[in-house]
């Protein structure tokens, strides 16, 4: 795969003549599902149309899809999951009480209305997610905004299996962000700045006497946006997106969020406190379909291996981007779940009994894409509140 998504041209939408947008809409969405559905039965598995299917407009469409597709981009075989997270590493582990108060100030993380209870027992698994990963991975080093990640993952893949994606990302796109030191963090925001440089000289020298630097960006990347947006639609498109991506892309995404309020920044005072200020603050309106297709192009017309020649990203490397081409390899090799189903046999309480009636799952899945929060009122709220429940219905 080139670049940031799957490497393959973007296809166009196919949509049939005739009939208003909604059937229109319909009828992509239920292509599009389909394809998924293709990619994933594929022996192997199709990875590069899963990652195109992620970054392309709309993404993965619906959380169900998602549960099924996160797993096959970061290569987890969901029949061998890790055991289920629980309290017992609380006791001696050094960074339990510095978890213990991030997660418990990121009510704001989890669905509005839900009950303080349910809320309370999603907090105590994400607690103990964090902590298994912590303790499985001495290497690595926690710190804050590593639960805003957790905690996408844990809404919608469950426990088991938000744990597996959790470490396999903490070990690959996030590994740059876990050093003892914030050194290599800076390597990966120091790509901010030459980026603007290339697509428009004018704001970077905006910037640069505004003395702003790239402290206004540093959430947005290390908690891929989840700590900065309101909603969760968003903090999930997003999240399809860098899934099936070059762990750099959210720096890229932060370069071109910066170049299409252009405009507004040049409008206002050069000086560091206002310009921090307008580029901290997310338009809520602001266009993420738009941005991902932009920063897709953009990782197409600067790829990291360009930037690198300049002499200030030439001291460090990162480890993320290192350790992604050999994901990328193993990921392509993986066999579909009902082959997986056959080799290993999961305890009953795991991953139900594969569907026998595709024709329904695909309906299902074509209904819930197109529709959206609609034809989702009643079974979203199942979804988000009870992720453990759900994964086990699919």
């Amino acid at each position: 795969m080139t670049g940031v998504g799957a490497g393959k041209t973007k296809r166009r939408r196919n949509v049939p003549g005739g009939g208003g947008a909604g059937e229109r809409s319909l009828s992509w969405r239920k292509q599009k599902a389909v394809r998924i559905h293709e990619a994933l039965t594929c022996d192997p598995v199709d990875v590069e149309t899963l990652r195109e299917a992620a970054v392309s407009e709309g993404g993965l469409l619906s959380q169900e899809i998602r549960r099924r597709v996160w797993p096959k981009l970061l290569n987890i075989n969901v029949f061998c999951l890790p055991p289920k997270p629980g309290p017992a590493l609380r006791a001696n582990h050094p960074d339990y009480n510095q978890v213990l108060m991030d997660v418990r100030r990121s009510h704001k993380r989890f669905p509005n209305g839900m009950a303080a209870a349910e809320r309370s027992v999603l907090q105590e698994q994400l607690i103990d997610m964090i902590l298994y990963v912590l303790h499985a991975h001495p290497e690595l080093h926690y710190y804050q905004g590593f639960h805003d990640v957790a905690v996408t993952l844990l809404l919608t893949a469950g426990l088991r299996l938000g744990t597996a994606m959790l470490q396999t990302l903490s070990t690959h796109h996030l590994r740059d962000f876990m050093d003892p030191t914030m050194e290599r963090t800076r390597h990966v925001l120091s790509y901010l700045m030459p980026l603007i440089q290339r697509e428009s000289p004018a704001l970077h020298d905006f910037l640069l006497r505004s003395e702003v630097g790239c402290i206004f960006a540093l959430s947005w990347l290390i908690t891929w946006y989840g700590h900065v947006l309101s909603d969760f639609h968003q903090v999930l498109r997003l999240y399809d997106f860098f899934l099936a991506s070059h762990p750099l892309t959210p720096v890229y995404s932060a370069a071109q969020m910066v170049l299409m309020r252009e405009g507004e920044v040049l409008r206002g005072d050069c000086d560091m406190p206002s310009v921090h200020q307008l580029l901290s603050r997310i338009p809520p309106d602001f266009p993420y379909e738009t941005l991902i297709s932009r920063t897709h192009s953009l990782f197409q017309r600067h790829p990291p291996s360009e930037l690198e020649r300049q002499t200030s990203l030439q001291r460090l490397k990162s480890i993320s981007a290192a350790s992604f081409r050999s994901l990328q390899i193993s990921s392509a090799q993986q066999r579909p779940d009902f082959v997986l189903r056959q080799q290993v046999s999961p305890p009953s309480d795991m991953l139900p009994a594969r569907s026998h009636n595709t024709l329904m799952k695909l309906a299902v899945w074509g209904i819930s894409a197109s529709l959206g929060a609609a034809a989702l009122a009643v079974t979203q709220t199942a979804l988000e509140w009870g992720p453990d429940l759900l994964l086990r219905l699919f």
